[in-house]
This record gives C-alpha cells, sequence and structure tokens, in this order.
C-alpha cells in the first residue's frame, strides 16, 4: 500500500485540551512511516483545506509538538464553518477531495464536535462515490460533553474541574462578605441544550442550578433562592446559558445565529439577576465564565487530558487499521477506581445526535445533582493535568507554522 499523506484540522470551539489531541495524532502518525507520510493541518480548521492553506508539521520540533500537551486554544487555529449537504453543495466536497488529492492525502482527521462528526461523514461519504481512497476519522471534542456513545468528550473535564473549583471559591468569598454585603452569587456557564457543565457545579455543593433540560419557573426559582438566603445568609446559582421556560424559549436569546445555524446566547446571569432584584432586592453578583472555562489549561484534570491523547492516538490507528467514519469513543469500565478504555464507534451513529443530561443525574427538585452524578462527575475532574511555568506565567508552545505551496487555483465560497 503506497504511502499517503494525512490532514488534520482543529472544529468549533477549542479546549484546554484539544491541542494534546493534535500532537498525539501528529507524533503517533511518526509511527507508521511506511503508511503515513506527513501531517498537514488545516490553517483555521476545514477552510484550511478548502483554501489549501495547510501547514507541514514535519517543520515543528518534537519539543514544540510535546509543548502542545500543555497550551490551551486551537494551535492550528478552528473554524466554525458549517458545510452544507451534499446535495445543496456538492463543490465543497469536490473541493476537498481536490485538495486531497494535489497534496497525496489519503487521511482525513477531524478533530470537533457534533457538526464535525457531520462533516467527517459527508467528507468520507464524498470520497467514496468519487472514488478517491480517504480514510476519514473524527477525533472527539467539546465542553458540551454531549456526543453520544462516548461516556465524555475530551475537553468537558477540565471545563467542569474549572466550574466546580471557581464556584466553590467563589462561594467562599460570598460566604464570608453576606452579612453586610452580597447575598448572591450567580456565575454563568457554557450548555446551549446540555446541562453537563452547569452540573459540575454541584460538586461545589452549589444551592441552585438551572439545568437546560429542566424548564424554569420563576415563582419556584424566587423561592428557592429567597429559602436559601434566609436559612444559610446567602445562595449560590450556577446558570446554564441555555437555560429556557416550558414554551422552549431561551432566557437568554440574543436574536442572532452562529455559522452553525445556533442560536447566539449569553446573559442568563444579568437576566435571573434583575429578576432577584425585582423580586427580593437582594444585593448579587454575577460572572460570565465564558472563554475562561475552556481555556484554563492550569486547572485542567488529568483524566481530560489523558482522554485528549487517547483518542488522537487511537485515531492514528484506526486509519492505520482501515476503519473509516468512525470514533474513537471513551468507555467507562469502572468508577472505583475510575477506569475506560478506547472503542471504534460508527460516525452516522454520532452525527447530528445531543447526548442530554440523564434525568437520574439530576436531583427531584430540579436544582442539584445527584449522587449518581457526583460519581460521574468526580472522575472526569480528577488528577491535576502539570503545567510548566516560567517567570511566573504558564510555558506554551511556538509553533512554526510553515505553510506548504499551493498547487490549485484560489477557492471562493460564492
Amino acid at each position: 500500500m503506497p504511502v499517503k499523506n494525512a490532514f488534520y484540522a482543529q472544529s468549533g470551539g477549542v479546549t484546554s485540551v484539544i491541542n494534546a489531541s493534535a500532537s498525539a495524532v501528529i507524533q503517533t502518525a511518526k509511527k507508521y512511516p511506511d503508511q503515513i507520510g506527513k501531517v498537514y493541518a488545516g490553517k483555521n480548521g476545514i477552510l484550511g483545506a478548502l483554501r489549501e492553506e495547510l501547514y507541514d508539521t514535519s517543520k515543528e520540533t518534537d519539543e514544540c509538538l510535546e509543548a502542545l500537551t500543555h497550551t490551551p486554544g486551537g494551535a492550528f487555529g478552528s473554524c466554525r464553518y458549517k458545510l452544507k449537504s451534499l446535495e445543496d453543495n456538492r463543490a465543497e466536497y469536490e473541493r476537498l477531495i481536490e485538495v486531497f488529492k494535489a497534496h497525496d492525502i489519503g487521511y482525513f482527521f477531524y478533530n470537533g464536535g457534533n457538526d464535525s462528526a457531520d462533516t467527517c461523514l459527508k467528507v468520507s461519504q464524498i470520497a467514496e462515490k468519487m472514488g478517491y481512497p480517504l480514510q476519514a476519522i473524527h477525533v472527539p471534542k467539546t465542553v458540551d460533553n454531549d456526543l453520544p456513545i462516548t461516556d465524555c468528550c475530551p475537553g468537558f473535564g477540565s471545563v467542569a474541574k474549572y466550574v466546580a473549583v471557581s464556584t466553590l471559591e467563589a462561594g467562599a468569598d460570598v460566604a464570608s462578605m453576606a452579612e453586610t454585603s452580597t447575598k448572591v452569587f450567580i456565575i454563568e456557564v457554557m450548555g446551549r441544550h446540555a446541562g453537563w457543565i452547569a452540573a459540575a457545579g454541584g460538586l461545589a455543593n452549589t444551592d441552585i442550578i438551572l439545568f437546560p433540560e429542566v424548564p424554569f419557573e420563576k415563582a419556584k426559582f424566587i423561592e428557592a433562592v429567597d429559602s436559601a438566603v434566609k436559612t444559610q445568609g446567602h445562595c449560590i446559582i450556577v446558570a446554564s446559558e441555555g437555560a429556557q421556560d416550558a414554551e422552549g424559549n431561551f432566557l437568554a436569546d440574543a436574536g442572532t445565529v452562529d455559522a452553525f445555524g445556533h442560536k447566539q446566547l449569553g446573559g442568563v446571569a444579568p437576566t435571573i439577576a434583575s429578576m432577584i432584584r425585582e423580586e427580593l432586592g437582594l444585593k448579587y453578583h454575577w460572572a460570565l465564565a465564558d472563554y475562561l472555562q475552556r481555556s484554563a489549561r492550569h486547572l485542567s484534570s488529568k483524566s481530560d487530558l489523558d482522554h485528549a491523547i487517547a483518542v488522537g492516538q487511537k485515531a492514528v490507528e484506526y486509519a492505520i487499521e482501515g476503519q473509516n467514519a468512525v470514533m474513537p469513543a471513551i468507555i467507562r469500565t469502572g468508577n472505583n477506581p475510575y477506569t475506560w478504555e478506547i472503542q471504534s464507534a460508527p460516525l452516522d451513529q454520532i452525527a447530528n445526535v445531543e447526548k442530554m443530561l440523564p434525568a437520574e443525574y439530576i436531583r427531584e427538585d430540579g436544582y442539584g445533582i445527584t449522587e449518581e452524578a457526583r460519581t460521574y462527575l468526580k472522575a472526569l475532574i480528577a488528577g491535576e493535568a502539570v503545567t510548566p511555568w516560567k517567570d511566573g506565567l504558564p510555558v506554551h508552545a511556538k509553533l512554526e507554522g510553515v505553510l506548504i505551496d499551493k498547487k490549485l487555483a484560489d477557492w471562493s465560497s460564492n
């Protein structure tokens, strides 16, 4: 079998450990010189393939590639660019294959979440229809933790750790000042439809969690806040950005959509803070975890880092084995101690499917998590993924970022 080059790209919102998956893909590929030649990384995700902007990762030192394991963000650039269906825009897919042909690419590794799994599946399908030999492997990543089949998604464990730790620390601050100052603290976290990240706040013994899966009831919520303040003097709330009412309306719908057609959210914390002020007259503070929660590599969990590296390694191994249109899925095999393994999962069972927070993980009153959820979450935030420091700041990788020469005409999305 002739040696073929590989294409790797990062997609969607980045995480504190996505670069660890990138490092694993690139360094594992080096172990198979008889099958894989060079690994090209797309500049800004799939756009790099469409624009024929490909980084030559062979120009990076082993030390730099290793440093990716403790570098947040997307080292090669990511993007929110949704490929349309094969029927609606076949030309885009044909352009991808054209670029792959030009650079002798026979392996496609796409590192992302739900939409990325769909893209990876479509690329596999168009390659087959065009008779082009290509093995497309999806490398899982999403802080939302909503990919099916896999026990968890690389990126989530570290966000969960950040939210739990930040909530715990802020809670201690509020408790110390509540007698004469702030009574209510709200931290808004990511989570459009699934409340996995919000659930992590429950590890800090949060008073109230607002899940997307539980319809928001204003009167019940105000009563719960009032009760917490009267009982202990303060109230700590973790609110998912996807919190919605019984009719399915987001409390923080900004009225716009992103490149994937998702409604832009953000602002649930000030929304419910206003309710508290109007109904109870209590002093409050609120904070947006926002990008901080997914970029805090200094607080990443060891479990999460191990997952991110393992799925990158397995992706390459699956490709070498001849697998196609699959994803390395993390399968939990034990809780005490926490054990897991990687298994191959078909993309046609993953693409465009969201895994919600199970009902058995949500407390009966809808405002907290159960012991079953605690057991699940504690394993994913376990351990510290050590970051090297210099002069008081974390050390990150500095890539050469050498682009290969183009062979094709420029591409236009019009």
